[in-house]
């Protein structure tokens, strides 16, 4: 399994400081933008007066109570989980559909090593590859943050990022079981990502619409802090993100353990159509001597 993890975690380097060093800089821009706004904090509750207010409660912004770390919340945190979980559906719907379809998975299982310890060891590479990511994050904030405008400090700035960690966590053992369910990659990759988007417009068009208050329990985005976790992290709300993450995780091992290997290219549903209505299969003509 650890040779599968280094393997892995060597592999996905590229986009461990692609990924870190984007996020890295958008943090400490936007951490640093906002203590200007502290001394201008009247002119914006006025510009922004001539939004509609239904743009501002579908975030969940209160313009009587806004502050430079509650817009920051808005512009930042509430789109990350969209935003890094991007790279998690990725991640997870071609962890071990991306071998597979290029026919690699066959070769690789057929070496002395087990799928349950190929299935660890990169699950293990993910997932140490996302904490690095997020450390990177943390650090764009603390070399660019305000801590007198934003008054939160760089250690108050971890519970956000927790609770970030959380939800593509969740994003990514969905890709992962869809892999091992549909029959490409591809489609378990567009099938997380609706969920995602879906789940974010519920959870906003509840903050509109009463009534939608049942559906959007569950949606994981009403279990996701955001920026509201530094000033205290929900640890309750954490573990119903993480606890089934672990199950759909485990479902998907379970699933590849029992599923058979494609030796290259996407899978397909068949149709269980009666012997009667399948399609007569054509023999091969016979040979002809040559004349």
């Amino acid at each position: 399994m650890w040779a599968t993890f280094r393997h892995e975690l060597a592999h996905m380097r590229g986009r461990i400081l692609g990924w870190g060093l984007g996020l890295a800089l958008m943090a400490a821009y936007f951490s640093s933008v906002f203590s200007s706004f502290e001394a201008q904090m009247a002119q914006l509750r006025q510009a922004m007066a001539y939004f509609p207010q239904q743009l501002f409660e579908f975030f969940g912004l209160d313009l009587a109570t806004l502050t430079p770390y509650r817009f920051l919340d808005v512009k930042f945190f509430s789109l990350m989980p969209i935003i890094l979980g991007i790279f998690a559906m990725g991640a997870g719907a071609g962890m071990l559909a991306g071998d597979e379809e290029k026919g690699l998975l066959d070769l690789i299982l057929a070496h002395p090593v087990s799928r349950k310890s190929l299935f660890f060891g990169k699950a293990l590479a993910f997932l140490t590859a996302l904490i690095l990511i997020i450390a990177l994050m943390w650090t764009g904030f603390a070399v660019g943050m305000d801590r007198a405008s934003l008054k939160v400090t760089p250690a108050q700035m971890i519970g956000p990022l927790v609770s970030i960690f959380a939800m593509v966590v969740l994003f990514w053992a969905i890709g992962l079981l869809l892999s091992m369910v549909l029959p490409s990659r591809r489609m378990a990759a567009s099938g997380v990502a609706l969920l995602a988007v879906a789940s974010f417009f519920v959870k906003g068009m509840a903050e509109l619409d009463p009534d939608l208050k049942g559906i959007a329990k569950l949606s994981p985005f009403t279990y996701y802090q955001g920026g509201e976790a530094a000033f205290g992290l929900n640890v309750g709300w954490i573990v119903g993100l993480l606890v089934p993450a672990a199950a759909f995780a485990l479902l998907a091992w379970w699933r590849f353990e029992k599923r058979d290997i494609r030796v290259a290219g996407e899978g397909g549903w068949a149709l269980a159509l009666p012997a009667r209505l399948r399609p007569a299969r054509r023999r091969p003509a016979e040979a002809r001597p040559a004349v």
